[in-house]
């Protein structure tokens, strides 16, 4: 009897996984959305601005990736431009503006000096805008304006 109960369960099971393949398998990932521009992140752009090595005295870092939109894949010497209210200046001056390129893995960072809160809110400004994907400005939120860096990361449409 233990032979067919064994059996039996090793029939149903075998027949589920071939009737309902996903029910025992995880689910595959659909790929990375796009990264959609936030409200308020093309604030005080200025177009070009240069690439540089760091903004003024620099204290705080603004890091993060750039992928390709679909399947992830992270997009080398792209340029990302970088400005914010800071204890150096206003994000409306030219000198709080500066820009950077990914580095291999896409990743990017840019010491700048410390951001300080502007409407009551400490926060940045990034834009992807070099026209090989589609311009995306993005304007997070730093979540204490005692923190010393702020992460963003970008998913690019390709145009």
């Amino acid at each position: 009897m233990t032979d067919v109960l064994t059996n039996r369960r090793t029939l149903l099971i075998a027949a589920s996984v071939a009737v309902v393949p996903g029910l025992f398998v995880p689910a595959r990932a659909q790929g990375l959305a796009p990264t959609p521009s936030m409200r308020g992140g093309a604030n005080n752009y200025l177009p070009g601005a240069p690439i540089v090595d760091r903004i003024g005295g620099g204290g705080f870092w603004m890091t993060g990736s750039v992928r390709r939109v679909g399947d992830g894949v992270p997009l080398a010497g792209q340029r990302i431009q970088i400005w914010a209210h800071t204890t150096e200046g206003h994000e409306r001056d030219p000198h709080s503006h500066g820009a950077t390129l990914t580095d291999a893995n896409g990743v990017f960072r840019l010491e700048m000096p410390q951001i300080v809160p502007a409407f009551g809110q400490p926060h940045g400004h990034l834009a992807y805008d070099s026209g090989d994907f589609e311009t995306v400005f993005l304007r997070p939120v730093m979540r204490s304006a005692r923190d010393t860096s702020l992460h963003a990361d970008f998913v690019l449409v390709p145009v």
